[in-house]
């Protein structure tokens, strides 16, 4: 098997692991345990079997492993979104979703046995000291990183602010390792891009909805405006989402206040309602949202919220079809428990659980053979996943024409592998999208269109 198709394999993996859903909450934790009669009759068969397993199992174990099985087992038969995380995993997803901690500024990964720099990231510690791309990490802080695990070499990386972290680096072309000491520095993941297209079109990408994407956003439109924005792209490809107030935040900064934006429904069929309370929404953009089948959770959310309210135009492939809600609790060793607690509804009531958000115009990229061979995996195909309890046999129908309608021809699609190739297709088609748009309102203006 190829490199790049190890890659692209551990690549779709770690997507799918990315796949997390909305937190409404990080909760403290369960707190007292309450308990009827029958489940502690079921936890004494549970003391039984692991006193046993301690005491005659043919080699050593440790408890907690032991613990942290069970949980995972007992986890195992609900969906899939529904998990549990040691520690260390606990602490990396609060990074994740905080968007910063004390580090160098690498992307890292290993290659071949060896821990290897991917990029670094623009003005960071390392970015600034030098670090490049391909570099081999042979040692940090003088230990040798042969055999070390991605995590470890993560912790040993990352720490305080102002603490220093030197590397030996083997680079190609160098004769020598090189030693490079690193002061670290509060590394801030950027989960909005932002840019200029042409025709003052203006184009934003949010790649995770994390706690600062919100203000990210309007600083990104803000900055827009000022290079002259009369129109705007919003790209939710492949963002497997994030929080679910972040979703709201973005919602609400191209709805006017007082629109629905998402309901959740719990076990006991409670509703909240999360409603736009912006006062200064853009509702004056002509706007187009790109999504495909990697857009789940908090990106269905946006954009269910606007093709609702037909505030933008959906445009791209079929989305992931994420539509239950997870709240972490964390657990009194520093583990955490990521519970799925809710469905959620777009305004007109739907649930996209394992449907997803049908475009408004669908668009396939180009994708090369090795691409066409592997199969799109969305929430329908993993296992346990929960049903949609809104979608009824009509619907069914409905959905499944408007997917065939939707699918091109496989002339066409050749025929677009060929003239294309390279190209995003589905920005160039949002880019056309909205150039027509402009076109249209200055023939159409009512003082210009006589009577005969």
């Amino acid at each position: 098997m190829s490199g790049k198709s190890i890659f692209k394999k551990g690549l779709i993996l770690l997507l799918l692991f990315a796949l997390t859903g909305v937190f409404i909450i990080f909760n403290k934790g369960p707190g007292s345990p309450v308990m009827g009669e029958e489940s502690y009759e079921e936890l004494r068969v549970f003391a039984e079997a692991l006193s046993l397993v301690q005491k005659n199992y043919v080699e050593k174990v440790d408890t907690k492993d032991l613990i942290y099985g069970a949980i995972k087992g007992m986890l195992s038969d609900l969906d899939p979104h529904t998990t549990f995380m040691t520690p260390d995993m606990y602490r990396e997803m609060q990074v994740d979703t905080k968007g910063e901690f004390g580090g160098l500024g690498i992307q890292i990964s290993i290659r071949d046995k060896k821990l290897v720099v991917i990029a670094p990231i623009e003005d960071t510690p390392a970015w600034r000291a030098g670090i490049k791309a391909g570099d081999y990490i042979y040692k940090i802080d003088g230990e040798s990183t042969k055999d070390m695990t991605l995590s470890d070499a993560v912790k040993k990386l990352r720490g305080p602010k102002g603490t220093k972290v030197t590397l030996t680096i083997i680079r190609e072309g160098e004769e020598k390792p090189i030693d490079i000491t690193i002061i670290r520095d509060i590394i801030r993941l950027k989960s909005v891009k932002h840019k200029m297209l042409e025709d003052h079109i203006g184009y934003v990408k949010i790649l995770q909805f994390q706690e600062r994407t919100g203000e990210d956003l309007r600083k990104a439109l803000k900055d827009l405006d000022e290079h002259g924005m009369e129109s705007f792209i919003l790209d939710l490809r492949n963002n497997p989402g994030g929080l679910l107030r972040v979703a709201v935040e973005v919602s609400e900064q191209f709805l006017k206040k007082g629109k629905l934006i998402v309901s959740v429904k719990g076990r006991h069929n409670e509703k909240e309602e999360y409603i736009s309370s912006s006062s200064s929404a853009r509702e004056d953009l002509p706007m187009v949202v790109l999504v495909n089948e990697g857009s789940a959770s908090a990106s269905e959310i946006v954009a269910g919220a606007l093709q609702d309210w037909h505030r933008a135009v959906i445009l791209g492939t079929q989305t992931f079809g994420k539509g239950s809600v997870q709240t972490v609790y964390s657990l009194s060793d520093g583990s955490g428990l990521r519970l799925t607690t809710a469905k959620y509804y777009t305004p007109k009531g739907r649930s996209i659980q394992n449907t997803g958000i049908t475009p408004d115009i669908i668009v396939k990229p180009y994708v090369t053979h090795e691409e066409k061979v592997q199969k799109v995996i969305r929430e329908k195909d993993l296992k346990r996943h929960l049903e949609n309890d809104t979608l009824l046999k009509k619907q069914k129908k409905e959905n499944k024409s408007i997917k065939e309608e939707g699918k091109p021809k496989e002339e066409n699609q050749s025929k677009v592998e060929k003239e294309e190739k390279g190209e995003d297709i589905q920005l160039q088609r949002a880019i056309d999208l909205l150039k027509g748009w402009e076109i249209f309102k200055s023939i159409l203006k009512p003082e210009e269109v006589q009577k005969t």
